[in-house]
């Protein structure tokens, strides 16, 4: 059986990492893959955005699946493109279709859907130049402190949260002017939910799901969740105040009306549904969905899988997903994100990194490497994901911390801090 995984980051690494473990034989390729990647699959240099190229990697590798990492492809329409094409309608695309990726692809399509099935969310309305006019007396309505998020793909830059009315105000109009491209021609302005946020995802064949381990991502480059957001700078799983009782009223209240929804609906949903939420004293809202799976979430919640990968995803493609088992382990995970420096702002490349071989009580993952010449350099914002299991997130996290201590490049940055809200929430 010959895979194709799509991507190039910490996520994809950590998929090919969880699939090179399968009892069954597989071949792993990559496209484009990084360092990490190459190690353990066959990298391509195909850019999954590229559907032509794509189709000529799968003809000419005979790949049996396709398993899109980022959502880029999926918003853009591959799962429609491989449908459409008589070469390529006979291989399964783990990820769902155009209509389906609208549920990341346009913030207004999601909450129009959550609306419609009644899944809790944050109060809102959408914003384009023609009814702009009408956005302050709605941020009246809300007070502080003001949500705007790009309706669009904004390489997750396009929210703003803001305090002040009179910015809020200003920023919509030059999200509207273009500040974030074509993504922010229409803005989602909506009710702040004060809590605490975390990260669910599942796996569906359309019909049935399996949910997948929970996550709890750090998104603030500083300590204590300060400064400018970032693609994350860690997690952790478990998440503690995700309790057996929480996590059944995410599953009656927000999973069931989604996937069912979606069958109404007519789009045909096969492959992963990340579910940002809040929990507001005790109950869940839906800030965001995501099409796929997150990052760095991947990277903490694949050790934690012990079922075999490949098992679920094949119950995916043959619609056979209920008949698969996925076993969790208790284990807690932390993914440490190793950064470049100056990210999220400006930052440098290609400096060289050492110490990766040094490292034997965490997994490394690759997230923004390349080779130069035979050795390993920076090439990305977010570098490495350094991941451990424990028993305790405290014995995760110290091992996690001792292997970042052994790798080096000019630069690096880290938060000290993963996990820290969980520690003050536990006691």
């Amino acid at each position: 059986m010959n895979i194709l995984i799509l991507g190039s980051g910490g996520r994809e690494h950590a998929v090919t990492w969880k699939l090179a473990q399968s009892g069954r034989p597989l071949k792993l390729y990559v496209a484009p893959g990084n360092p990490g990647t190459a190690a353990i699959a066959v990298n391509l240099p195909v850019d999954p955005l590229d559907f032509s190229a794509v189709k000529e990697a799968v003809t000419g590798n005979s790949i049996d699946m396709v398993v899109v990492g980022p959502e880029a492809p999926l918003v853009e329409g591959i799962g429609d493109f491989f449908s459409a094409d008589a070469q390529l309608a006979g291989v399964p695309v783990i990820g769902p279709c155009r209509r389906g990726a609208l549920l990341e692809g346009s913030k207004d399509f999601a909450k129009a859907f959550m609306q419609r099935h009644e899944i809790p969310t944050a109060r809102y309305r959408t914003f384009t130049s023609e009814n702009s006019d009408e956005a302050p007396s709605f941020l009246n309505t809300l007070g502080p402190p003001y949500v705007l998020k790009a309706d669009g793909l904004a390489a997750g830059k396009g929210v703003l949260i803001l305090n002040d009315y009179n910015e809020a105000v200003s920023e919509l109009s030059a999200m509207l002017a273009g500040r974030f491209g074509k993504a922010g021609s229409r803005v989602v302005i909506e009710e702040y939910l004060a809590g605490i946020e975390l990260s669910a995802f599942v796996i569906t064949d359309g019909v049935s799901y399996k949910i997948l381990p929970e996550a709890k991502d750090y998104k603030r480059i500083g300590e204590g969740d300060t400064g400018k957001n970032t693609g994350g700078m860690g997690a952790v799983s478990p998440v503690s105040f995700a309790t057996q009782e929480f996590m059944k009223k995410v599953e009656q209240k927000i999973i069931i009306p989604t996937i069912n929804g979606l069958r109404q609906e007519g789009i045909d949903y096969k492959g992963f549904i990340f579910f940002g939420l809040m929990n507001v004293r005790g109950e869940p809202y839906v800030i965001e969905y995501n099409a796929r799976l997150g990052d760095p979430e991947t990277e903490v919640i694949m050790p934690r899988i012990e079922s075999d990968l490949f098992d679920l995803l094949e119950g995916v493609a043959e619609g056979n997903l209920d008949k698969r088992r996925l076993v969790t382990r208790t284990d807690t995970a932390v993914t440490v994100m190793m950064v470049s420096g100056g990210y999220p702002d400006a930052y440098s490349k290609g400096f060289p990194i050492s110490g990766t071989d040094q490292v034997t009580e965490s997994i490394v993952y690759h997230a923004g490497t390349r080779e130069n010449d035979g050795r390993l350099v920076t090439s990305g914002g977010r570098v490495l994901a350094v991941t451990s299991l424990g028993k305790t997130m405290e014995e995760a996290l110290e091992k996690s911390y001792r292997s970042v201590s052994k790798i080096r490049f000019d630069g690096v940055c880290f938060r000290k801090d993963i996990g820290f809200d969980l520690k003050t929430a536990a006691g």
